[in-house]
Parts: C-alpha cells; sequence; structure tokens
C-alpha cells in the first residue's frame, strides 16, 4: 500500500533578487514524521496552478503558516496595511485549492495563514491588525529572537464540539503568531475553538468531510512534545490514509 500524499502549497520568498517556491520544513515534518504521510509541495504560478491534477493525486492539503498575509481584496475593499507583505500568488493558488478540496470532501489543515484562508476562501473577512481592534488582545509573536520563545505557549483557548471531543480537553494553552484573525466568520464554516478575548482560533468545515479543519495557532512547532498536536496531524493522516485505502479498494 502506497503512502498518503500530503500537498502543501508554497509560499513566494524573493532571496537576492530570484523568486523561490517555499515552504517551512517544520510543516513537511510534521506531515511526515506525525502525521506519516508523504508531504508534497506545491509551486506557485499560473502555469503550475492545475488544481485539478493535483486534486487528482492528493489525499489531504496542508496550509502552511507564512510571514505574507491574505490581500484585503479578497474579503473587502481596505488597502493593505504593509503591502510588502502580500503574496498574490499565494492567494491565486490556495483561495481556489480550498473551495475545490471542500467539494471533494479532501481532508484539509489549516494553519494560521492557511486558517485565515480558509475562512476568506468560503467567504469571511479578516481583521488585517487584530491587536488594533478594540475588545482585543495583542496576538503578535514575541519580539525575543529565540524561537523557543515566538513559538512558546502564549495563551488559553476554548475548546467546542468536534475538536474538543478530538483532542480530549475543553482548554488549550497555545501559541500565537499572527497580526490578522477572523473578523466575519464564513457562513459554511463552524468556530470551535476561541481566544479569551473571543477572537476564533479554530474552524471547521460542515459535517461531512472526514477532517477539514483550521486553527490560527502553530501546532506543527515540535509537535511530537504537544499531545494536542500530535492527536491533530494523527487524525489529519488517519483521514488521508482512509482516502489512500479507498481509492486501491475501488
Amino acid at each position: 500500500m502506497s503512502g498518503p500524499i500530503i500537498v502543501i502549497p508554497s509560499c513566494t520568498k524573493n532571496f537576492d533578487g530570484l523568486i523561490f517556491d517555499a515552504v517551512g520544513r517544520k510543516y513537511s515534518a510534521a506531515v511526515a514524521e506525525v502525521a506519516e504521510c508523504q508531504p508534497l509541495l506545491m509551486p506557485l504560478g499560473k502555469s503550475m496552478a492545475d488544481i485539478g491534477s493535483v486534486l487528482d493525486v492528493a489525499d489531504g492539503i496542508l496550509l502552511p503558516g507564512s510571514l505574507s498575509n491574505v490581500e484585503p481584496s479578497h474579503y473587502g475593499d481596505e488597502p493593505p496595511l504593509d503591502p510588502a507583505m502580500i503574496d498574490r500568488d499565494r492567494d491565486a493558488l490556495t483561495l481556489p485549492l480550498i473551495r475545490a478540496a471542500i467539494e471533494r470532501k479532501l481532508p484539509l489543515f489549516a494553519i494560521c495563514r492557511g486558517f485565515q484562508e480558509f475562512n476568506v476562501a468560503l467567504g469571511g473577512t479578516l481583521h488585517q491588525a487584530v491587536h488594533a481592534v478594540d475588545g482585543h488582545h495583542d496576538h503578535r509573536e514575541p519580539t525575543d529572537e529565540d524561537y523557543d520563545i515566538k513559538f512558546g505557549p502564549k495563551h488559553k483557548v476554548r475548546l467546542e464540539g468536534e475538536l474538543k471531543s478530538w483532542i480530549g480537553t475543553d482548554q488549550l494553552l497555545v501559541n500565537s503568531l499572527h497580526w490578522q484573525g477572523i473578523n466575519k466568520l464564513a457562513g459554511p464554516l463552524v468556530a470551535e475553538a476561541f481566544a479569551e478575548d473571543g477572537l476564533v482560533e479554530a474552524i471547521r468545515a460542515p459535517a461531512g468531510n472526514p477532517f477539514s479543519i483550521g486553527v490560527q495557532w502553530h501546532p506543527e512547532w515540535k509537535p511530537l512534545s504537544n499531545p494536542a498536536s500530535i492527536a491533530l496531524f494523527r487524525r489529519f493522516g488517519d483521514a488521508a490514509r482512509g482516502r489512500t485505502a479507498k481509492g486501491q479498494a475501488a
């Protein structure tokens, strides 16, 4: 039996004037080592975005976090707060990819920027700067250069619904490294975790999708030391393996 393939869309990175398709190693490592699936990185660009062909071979989609932000034109008419942080090629790929994956009931795991894309793709909106919104806390990462501090626990989230039953607790302590956050929740989505200031921290696609979850925090950071991260990635892997088994039995 061949292993499940998890497609991970890339980000645009500019190194010394050359454009690269890039994905943080921690995402592909978590897919390989915790979900126990085969990561497959998907490049950007119109000539490379044959979504139907990609989904024909994919057993799941992981939408990774990024330093870039979703362009506000996809959910409103505000100009971007920082145009340098926009990645239009990633938006052009991931937003239709999410809609197609949900339609096919393909397992999908969305993290941080991916969580925000998940909401926008299905009709929701975002705050560009959560810390500037009355009633919300500052969800940006610590300025410390030590990544164990940047990705260390910062605040509690309250879990509900399927996510609560999967992880086996009604509260988690999570990291927080984001400016953007959900303003209006997309109509088809269900909120399944909330920060102490009420900000939505996890979302789920409607019933019938084997695993379609987005989280605002970063479960891919040292996941094997975090029981909740293990539970999420292994359930994601199991959902992808379920598709592989069905395909081979057909």
